[in-house]
């Protein structure tokens, strides 16, 4: 076997903030997680590119299994609703619908990096405009305050202060267990 290159795998924050966050909620199914290689292209980039055929394969497989499709994409300087259109343009662009209220697919975005989210729930004063300093390989030191955001949003009590991009997530969340669970119930 020849290999050219060889890459470690190494969890993004998002892929684990995801899995805390989905895993505290009840989703206990297999995840597959599609990451951008590091300097390789910007992630908005990749999550762009990679979003039309995402859907597409959900929208395949939707009737036959139950699955669920989660994107990430960090806001940066923009507004997560600028993202959120940049994501429907993708589809326009590839010829297919956009995303639709009955589908099991959810879209978080971090207003200026996962990182910003994380660290308003560690208890710091933050805002969206600064960039926060990541958690090399400590990705996971997250867990107890993503785990008590989970909380937060099942039990709709998120504190009024959370950064609105926050509040999206847990509706997007909270839209994306029930259609799951629709889902589930109905196989």
């Amino acid at each position: 076997m020849l290999v050219s290159k060889m890459y470690r795998y190494f969890p993004t924050q998002q892929e684990v903030f995801a899995r805390y966050f989905l895993k505290k909620r009840g989703f206990n199914g297999l995840f597959r997680a599609k990451i951008c290689l590091p300097s390789s292209q910007s992630g908005e980039q990749y999550v762009r590119t990679q979003y039309p055929a995402e859907v597409k394969a959900y929208r395949q497989n939707r009737n036959r299994v139950s699955i669920g499709l989660v994107m990430i994409i960090d806001a940066d300087t923009s507004i997560p609703q600028e993202r959120l259109d940049w994501l429907a343009r993708a589809l326009a662009l590839d010829f297919q619908e956009s995303r639709q209220p009955d589908e099991a697919i959810a879209i978080f975005v971090p207003k200026r990096n996962i990182e910003t989210w994380i660290y308003w729930l560690q208890g710091e004063t933050v805002n969206e405009e600064d960039p926060y300093s990541k958690f090399p390989n400590a990705e996971a030191s997250c867990k107890p305050d993503v785990e008590n955001l989970a909380e937060q949003c099942r039990s709709q009590n998120l504190p009024a202060l959370a950064r609105e991009s926050l509040q999206l997530a847990c509706g997007e969340l909270q839209r994306l267990l029930e259609l799951l669970k629709l889902r589930f119930a109905s196989t």
